[in-house]
């Protein structure tokens, strides 16, 4: 049972590091082209945040039970998941580089379940077809063909948008055009944070069901007093006090901020006016609720980070600083083959350390 309340506390508090490590996501154009203070474009994502992440449960289901096989999964598995998360989400914000915190779940997952399983690599829902839903599950369709086509999809996207707009635009002068799409970027960041609360709230949500589940199954919480019952989870359900909790906990990670990573998105990539930040978060936005709508974790780091690549090329190539974006995606690369790893040792090493 205390196990079981153990792995819900690091979970929460990756949900925390999540809210503050993806801050960037939602607000760092917004800060980066001056449309909103930091203070301001903070409250704003928090808010967001808080309500995207109590719509729906399409990622929570895919993350608690789509990726790997529930049998191979146990208390532990969970713990030494989030731990890692963890570890990657604090050393790549510490670094400014703006890596993805689903990822880095998904990853460290995968590591301790073939731990769990004791190097059976079976055990990972690598492609699945459900013939109830007659959808196509696992990690490859749900995680890996994602990373690789949701930054591409950014980069083209934004692109497109950005110059569609330059065409639109061409005739208004540049202070009509700043203080019109100032404006419009506040529509626009409020429907980033509201998709980046759809998506990266979710994940957590599916860990705590299914450490209800694993602890409700194996008779953990038997001894819970009738006032604690709501814990007990005999299916895999997403109860409504675990949206609450998780959606109140990314608020609040939202609220400390994460200026480190800002920096690095808002900034260092490209500079950006008022027109580029509404091109590059309607893009992400969009692309963002489409994978929430079908069960896709996606990362919004990878989304946004790539639509302000695409978006900033269109004043010239080599207004888009290559050198960072070199950095960011060598940590895109290295987040899931790292994060497993770590989750794998994590468990070996928690079990040696087990009577």
């Amino acid at each position: 049972m205390w196990l079981a309340f153990c792995v819900i506390l690091f979970a929460l508090v990756f949900e925390y590091v999540n809210g503050f490590h993806d801050t960037a996501n939602a607000i760092a154009t917004s800060v980066s082209t001056k449309v909103l203070t930091l203070r301001q474009a903070v409250v704003m994502a928090a808010v967001f945040n808080l309500v995207g992440a109590l719509a729906g449960t399409a990622v929570a289901t895919t993350i608690g039970s789509g990726l790997v096989e529930i049998k191979a999964v146990s208390l532990v598995t969970l713990l030494c998941a989030l731990i890692g998360a963890i570890i990657w989400n604090l050393a790549t914000w510490l670094l400014g580089l703006p890596s993805s915190s689903s990822h880095a779940l998904i990853g460290s997952l995968c590591g301790a379940a073939v731990a769990t399983a004791h190097g059976d690599w079976s055990v990972i829902r690598w492609m699945i077809h459900n013939s109830a839903t007659q959808k196509t599950e696992g990690l490859w369709p749900k995680v890996i063909v994602p990373m690789i086509t949701s930054p591409i999809c950014g980069v083209l996207v934004g692109f497109c948008l950005m110059g569609l707009l330059l065409v639109l635009l061409r005739r208004f002068t540049p202070h009509l055009v700043n203080v019109l799409f100032g404006r419009l970027q506040l529509l626009s960041a409020s429907w980033m944070s509201f998709s980046h609360g759809t998506n990266d709230a979710q994940k957590t949500m599916g860990v705590i069901a299914l450490t209800l589940f694993i602890a409700t199954k194996a008779g953990s919480l038997n001894t819970l007093p009738s006032w604690l019952g709501f814990l007990r989870s005999p299916e895999f359900v997403v109860p409504l006090w675990v949206k609450v909790a998780c959606a109140l906990t990314m608020a609040s990670g939202t609220a400390a901020g994460g200026w480190r990573i800002i920096q690095t998105v808002g900034q260092k990539i490209v500079r950006l006016q008022p027109v580029h930040g509404f091109a590059a978060q309607t893009t992400a936005a969009a692309v963002i609720q489409l994978a929430s709508h079908w069960g896709i974790p996606l990362s919004t780091t990878h989304v946004i980070s790539s639509t302000i690549m695409g978006v900033g090329a269109t004043k010239r190539l080599t207004a888009v600083k290559w050198g960072i974006v070199g950095q960011i995606l060598w940590a895109w690369i290295f987040t899931l083959p790292a994060t497993a790893l770590m989750g794998y040792l994590l468990f070996r090493g928690l079990q040696a350390l087990m009577p």
